[in-house]
């Protein structure tokens, strides 16, 4: 039997689908249904290595993890990893399929790539009772709807029931719904069989009148009003998100204040909510490079252009700051950075031209592109502290060499590799280190051991309450599961999907 199927679909971008899908996932989930999530086509800097080592959107792994799964490629087929305004690298099915400009990937290669995107879907829903796809943007990019195959196209393949989704936050909600659906083709309007009013603050009452109005001219019912939740602490998806990130730490003496450089290009920003997390801890994104010696951490991000950005910490006048800097982590292409030289021979950042420029020379090492990237899940015991463990992800193009007697960050096994290798570098003193793996301050276990050791470094008094980010982000999901459930009529949404049983 083929499985049921649900569609989010959003007035804009960054209205909520994400988290909506995710909140969806865990209550099916909870009440015994088979779940998974599907996004035919993500755009994101942020991703996540699947246990089989291919690379999907961070938003698909998040969903997975709420509906109790294991993530997979076939969740998020095409993944497009913007690298300029009009170019992107293309990730088909975990991996890289090619660089595209956006008018010859929208007008041509789409097409090429979708039969892929049906395989994938009917894959995975011969596998689960239930579907949750979530949608891109706005379903009524008028402009791109020809060749739109993660909105109402794929809401047809599936013969999904959507949900749209309004983010009143923004202001002008009902317009935004209204909108939406006049723009859509009476076939695709038909599939509309809801709305949700996302990110409420205030008195409901106050609201009602307007949402009586909007179901009126809709004709189709309201499902909920979600009210704010703060304090979320899960993930957000793309870099609008982190336009809300750049901020000032608090005037707390006690409190370590940990800064992290915002690339242009920046990519897998989520490495950091764990450390956020820490209440003896402020994390802040810097675009000023006179805020950098106000942190008692400073740390180089991953990107998805790293040569481009290492020019831009020069000409922006962060390169000295970053020089001068007692405490400096790297991660990713911010570790590539921090080495002597950045290579790239095959132009696999530079439209095909070789280039090469010079690192920060800080770490003792050197870096070369090229176009097979590695995505691995791994293990590691760092050098700094001993028997001190961790794990992580490596998401990266190019191979870092070693100069005579470069002491690693650690030795790490890669998930299905017998025999261990060294990972990233450590400067001398070693306050200043450099590694490939993302996700290592998710680790509780090692964030907490640099924490303190940082701490130390800086005569601060320990920590006194330290967080258990894996028990934590697994409670804050049921939170958010339960004032999702709380918040939308799920007798009405279960009635459009009949028996799920």
């Amino acid at each position: 039997m083929s499985a049921k199927a649900l569609m989010v679909l959003g007035t804009a971008s960054h209205v909520g689908k994400s988290l909506l899908t995710a909140g969806l996932g865990r209550i099916f989930s909870d009440d015994g249904i088979s779940v998974a999530p599907f996004k035919a086509q993500n755009m994101s800097l942020n991703s996540a290595a699947t246990p089989d080592g291919r690379e999907i959107g961070r938003a698909q792994a998040l969903q997975a993890e709420a509906c109790r799964v294991v993530a997979c490629a076939e969740m998020n087929p095409v993944l497009i990893k913007p690298s300029t305004e009009t170019a992107a690298q293309v990730v088909l099915m975990g991996k890289v399929w090619g660089q595209v400009t956006a008018s010859d990937y929208h007008q041509r290669r789409v097409e090429d790539l979708y039969p892929k995107v049906l395989e994938c879907y009917h894959r995975l829903a011969s596998q689960h009772r239930l579907m949750l796809l979530e949608g891109a943007g706005s379903p009524a990019e008028i402009n791109l709807r020809k060749h739109d195959i993660v909105n109402m196209r794929m809401a047809h393949a599936a013969d999904a029931a959507c949900l749209l989704v309004g983010d009143i936050d923004r202001g002008g909600v009902f317009a935004s719904l209204l909108g939406t659906v006049e723009l859509l083709e009476p076939e695709d309007r038909a599939r509309i069989r809801g709305f949700v009013i996302n990110k409420f603050r205030g008195d409901l009452s106050l609201l009602e009148p307007g949402v009586k109005m909007i179901e009126q001219r809709l004709g189709v019912p309201c499902a909920g009003v979600v009210p704010m939740l703060p304090n979320l602490g899960l993930e957000d998806e793309d870099s609008v998100s982190l336009e809300d990130r750049k901020s000032n730490w608090p005037d707390d003496a006690s409190q370590l204040r940990i800064g992290v450089i915002a690339l242009p290009h920046m990519a897998n920003f989520t490495d950091f909510d764990a450390l956020a997390m820490e209440p003896s801890v402020a994390v802040a994104f810097l675009d000023d490079p006179s805020r950098v010696e106000h942190a008692h951490v400073l740390i180089l991000p991953g990107t998805k252009q790293t040569l481009d950005d290492r020019m831009w910490l020069r000409d922006s006048g962060f390169e000295e700051a970053v020089k001068k800097h007692p405490q400096v982590v790297g991660i990713c292409g911010g570790f590539q950075m921090l080495g002597q030289s950045i290579d790239d021979p095959a132009g696999v950042e530079s439209d095909g031209k070789a280039r090469s420029i010079a690192g920060l020379g800080v770490l003792p090492v050197c870096t070369i592109l090229h176009g097979e990237k590695t995505v691995r899940r791994a293990t590691g015991e760092s050098s700094l502290w001993p028997g001190q463990t961790f794990r992580g992800y490596e998401i990266h193009m190019g191979e870092t060499l070693y100069e005579t007697g470069t002491k690693p960050f650690a030795e790490i096994r890669r998930e299905g590799d017998a025999e261990p290798m060294r990972d990233g570098a450590i400067a001398e003193p070693a306050s200043t280190w450099g590694t490939y793996l993302h996700g290592l301050f998710d680790d509780d276990s090692f964030r907490h051991q640099f924490l303190q050791s940082v701490r130390r470094a800086y005569a601060m008094d320990p920590a006194t309450t330290l967080v258990d980010a894996s028990a934590q982000r697994e409670a804050r999901m049921d939170r958010w599961a339960a004032h999702v459930r709380k918040s939308l009529n799920m007798d009405l949404i279960r009635g459009w999907l009949g028996d799920l049983r």
